[in-house]
């Protein structure tokens, strides 16, 4: 019999994320070039990341019902396709339409669905493989999502300095050969079931257990906490502190992402000696405290500093969040990841939003848009402390 090389399958699933990270974090280093080439506001900004993860919210309300049938590995490589599609998309859809920003939105759809499918897949594909140490394992995955921004942030700034900002469509291009590469990965790779046919639980079973709605709360909490900061990170360098986009975009969501990064890996080594649940109410405070030094600071250090510290302060939310629920509930199966990521995307959805809203609202402020986002946190600490409780 031969022996399954479960290391390709990890390899493609860090490939995976790598991949969200780029569909995530490419487009929120234009905001302002949209802003300013096509004359978009801030409020119609703000529907670029809103689309972009309710796109993944009905992707993950359709994987809780449909992938076990479909099969893994199709809804993968589908995965894969959508992401490099849309990306390439972006560098000439937009431009067709009288008004780019429809176009843009068409494009963000269309990787948002691959984008969804591996924030669902990738977890479980990884859960199901016989590795010895699965929390570390996981928490390396999700350390690959930060190492991908870092990666996305530092060549795009890399690149518009050299061709220049107006050169961003063949950027685009170039990041769409990573997905459309790992086509090949995930279409050979061995995937297992991550638990026996019918054996798994169901949306309605779920619904139905008490404490799975906290689980919720807390990817609800978890998304908004880290991508209000994320998404809205390069801007608010750049126009609230004043900064060049260069030093913004190093300093604030490449900041942002290698403490991120930092502390997935950190946990990944290290988890096992501290109480998951105390690390997270701890994260979140200090994730509060981050957010009000960004948005109170007057010093631009120190605006990016809470930046950089939120990266660290969110870093094990969402990763955690999985970690005690698949625990608590080890026949959840498909259903429970899909539903765990649909809150995390819901929250992903919200948080960017309020932020753009009330920075519109208080005249094109992004530093009052950024105080509003405090709120994430403070219920994230509160839902795990009830959770230890119970």
């Amino acid at each position: 019999m031969v022996q399954k090389n479960y290391n390709r399958t990890k390899a493609a699933c860090y490939l995976g994320f790598v991949t969200q990270a780029i569909t995530a974090n490419f487009t929120p280093l234009l905001f302002l070039t949209f802003y300013r080439a096509y004359g978009i506001s801030y409020a119609d900004i703000a529907l670029i990341p809103l689309v972009f993860f309710l796109t993944q919210l009905a992707v993950d309300f359709l994987c809780a019902h449909f992938v076990d049938k479909i099969g893994y590995r199709k809804c993968i490589v589908v995965s894969q396709a959508a992401s490099g599609g849309g990306l390439l998309m972006l560098s000439f859809v937009p431009d067709l339409f009288p008004d780019p920003f429809p176009g843009i939105l068409l494009c963000v759809m269309v990787y948002a669905v691959g984008s969804g499918l591996i924030e669902v897949l990738c977890s479980p594909i990884i859960e199901a493989c016989p590795f010895e140490n699965k929390a570390a394992t996981m928490s390396f995955l999700h350390s690959f999502y930060s190492w991908g921004a870092v990666g996305t942030i530092l060549l795009s700034t890399l690149f518009f300095v050299l061709f220049g900002t107006e050169r961003w469509r063949i950027l685009s291009c170039l990041w769409a050969v990573i997905p459309l590469l790992n086509i090949f990965n995930f279409a050979t790779c061995p995937i297992e079931p991550i638990v026996d046919d019918g054996e798994g639980m169901t949306v309605g079973q779920l619904i139905k257990t008490k404490v799975f709605w906290l689980f919720i709360v807390l990817m609800v909490c978890s998304g908004a906490s880290e991508l209000s900061m994320a998404q809205w990170a390069s801007a608010f360098a750049e126009s609230s502190l004043g900064v060049s986009k260069t030093v913004g975009d190093l300093l604030g969501p490449c900041g942002f992402a290698v403490f991120m990064g930092c502390s997935r890996v950190w946990y990944g080594k290290y988890g096992e000696k501290v109480r998951l649940e105390g690390f997270m109410i701890a994260s979140g405070v200090l994730c509060l405290v981050s957010y009000l030094l960004a948005a109170l600071s007057s010093q631009p250090v120190m605006g990016l500093i809470g930046c950089m510290l939120c990266g660290f302060s969110v870093g094990i939310m969402w990763p955690g969040s999985l970690s005690i629920s698949s625990a608590r509930l080890p026949k959840g199966g498909t259903a429970l990841f899909a539903m765990l990521a649909l809150g995390g995307d819901l929250g992903a959805a919200i948080g960017p939003s309020v932020v753009g809203n009330i920075s519109h609202v208080m005249g094109e402020s992004i530093q009052a848009g950024i105080l509003a986002g405090v709120i994430f946190p403070v219920l994230l600490a509160l839902s795990v402390f009830f959770l230890r409780k119970e």
